[in-house]
């Protein structure tokens, strides 16, 4: 059996949690070809760091951390903003719901969170994955009671954006 390269080891793991990188270019990207760049400049930025990985933290936390470091400093590069709409609510699984309706209102919700300052979006993402706000702040480093307070104040600023566009204001 051939031994395992550092390299190797890297895709074998870069593969593992490539959900994690594809969740963070949906969030960031802009169309299709801009989310695949993306993709490519985070799998490029986290083998540069990859030396440095200590082990002192999950590495899907890691892996979170130079991800969005990445997007949103790509973001800041590119710093042009698209008229965006907000689903009234955030789709949940519901078996009565048509697959396409559901899938309207995800592009929908990920449209809206385009609206969102980077912060912002990186915070609504690690929500939707279920991060508890001790795994939110270990991967964005915002203490625990700055976090709490950037959650309400992205759901008043989402609310706002809900009634503008339900009312055209």
């Amino acid at each position: 059996m051939k031994p395992t390269t550092v390299q190797d080891e890297f895709l074998k793991i870069v593969n593992e949690n490539q959900g994690i990188i594809r969740k963070v270019c949906h969030v960031y990207g802009r169309d299709e070809a801009g989310k695949e760049d993306l993709y490519q400049e985070i799998v490029i930025q986290l083998w540069k760091s990859y030396s440095s990985f200590r082990g002192e933290s999950k590495f899907s936390t890691w892996m979170y951390r130079i991800a969005l470091n990445t997007a949103i400093s790509d973001l800041r590069k590119q710093s042009r903003r698209v008229d965006l709409k907000f689903p009234e609510f955030i789709p949940r699984e519901d078996a009565d719901m048509r697959d396409d309706a559901r899938e309207e209102q995800l592009k929908q919700l990920y449209t809206a969170i385009q609206k969102l300052s980077e912060v912002e979006k990186a915070v609504v993402m690690l929500y939707l994955e279920d991060k508890s706000y001790e795994e939110m702040e270990e991967i964005l480093g915002i203490s625990n009671g700055n976090l709490r307070v950037k959650m309400n104040r992205i759901k008043d600023k989402l609310r706002t954006i809900a009634k503008e566009e339900a009312y055209g204001t």
